[in-house]
């Protein structure tokens, strides 16, 4: 791969930003590149490379817009040639919660608390134009599981069985996301940036990494930060901001059983796509990963309103790969 990708110069030209220092910016697990502009007037600017036809920069800058227009905290737009992938954004820095809150130990609460404040913001929105995160979409989800993880463990398990099972779970949750909220699908501590935060790690924070957003239940962004597939969230910060969001918000639907459906649901997939990173995308570095995420799916588990789904881990999940937290790839 060259170091900068065909046509950049010619649409930072075209942007009005030629005259800036070029700086790449490691990746993560998609076939997107991004890039930091600097200019020798301090100015910076953030370049994202999503190119055709294994990425699509339409459904982020449609994102992007209608959360700016939600006074949600999303980068800027500052230019944008969509059909050729490349997109020219407001830069919001290297302070990434998840190092921040790592050199900043003691405003481990006050940046979640202002995470959990964000979302309440969210949720009083009316849901975006956006699809429907509906039983196709979660059993697909799901699916990766099965698809993925069970045969690179060697198991033979009853697929149809565990579909049945999240039809069961998930049917109170589908009634209970009407008419839904804006779901972001991947808020967590990596994707969210420290912006201006105070004394106490409370202030200003930014989002980015939101072009999945699907409309669904309020549930989903919860687990999403409070059971964080890359760093370890403690069981009493995880209840203190549920606890926080529920004074905050007041919900009339079942915190504590859909919290932990989609919970479930959520790690369920997770597992499966570090699996699928390994397998088919040579990126082994997510499997170790994969304990963390069992093992909240495993407390998951233990609600009452996932009996089914945990009526099939037992008959198909060997306890020896429970116990090991799913630690049995690589």
């Amino acid at each position: 791969m060259s170091e900068f990708p065909d046509g950049m110069h010619q649409f930072l030209a075209s942007a009005g930003w030629d005259d800036a220092q070029i700086h790449a910016i490691p990746g993560d697990a998609s076939f997107r590149r991004y890039f930091r502009l600097n200019r020798d007037s301090g100015e910076s600017a953030m370049l994202m490379y999503a190119p055709p036809p294994e990425e699509d920069p339409k459904p982020f800058l449609h994102v992007a817009r209608w959360l700016s227009d939600n006074d949600m905290r999303a980068p800027a737009i500052f230019s944008e040639d969509a059909a050729q992938g490349w997109v020219l954004t407001e830069d919001f820095g290297d302070d990434r919660m998840k190092e921040w809150i790592e050199a900043n130990p003691t405003c481990e609460v006050g940046a979640y608390a202002s995470a959990i404040d964000a979302i309440g913001q969210l949720h009083r929105r009316a849901p975006g134009p956006f699809p429907a995160y509906d039983i196709a979409v979660y059993q697909r989800e799901a699916g990766l599981l099965t698809e993925w993880f069970c045969p690179a463990a060697n198991l033979d398990v009853d697929a149809a069985s565990f579909r049945a099972a999240w039809d069961a779970v998930l049917a109170p949750v589908l009634a209970e996301q009407q008419p839904g909220v804006t779901v972001l699908r991947d808020y967590h501590a990596e994707n969210i940036m420290m912006l201006d935060p105070d004394g106490e790690g409370q202030g200003e924070q930014g989002i980015i990494d939101f072009q999945d957003a699907l409309v669904g239940h309020p549930a989903y962004d919860l687990v999403s930060l409070l059971q964080d597939a890359r760093r370890d969230v403690s069981p009493e910060l995880e209840a203190k901001m549920l606890g926080l969001y529920e004074a905050e918000m007041q919900p009339d639907w079942d915190v504590a059983a859909s919290y932990a459906v989609l919970g479930a649901q959520r790690n369920a997939k997770i597992v499966g796509i570090f699996t699928r990173l390994w397998k088919r995308d040579g990126k082994p570095r997510y499997l170790g990963m994969i304990p963390r995420v069992w093992e909240a799916m495993e407390r998951d588990l233990q609600h009452p309103a996932l009996a089914p789904v945990a009526q099939w881990f037992d008959a198909n999940i060997p306890g020896e790969i429970r116990e090991k937290k799913g630690a049995v790839l690589g």
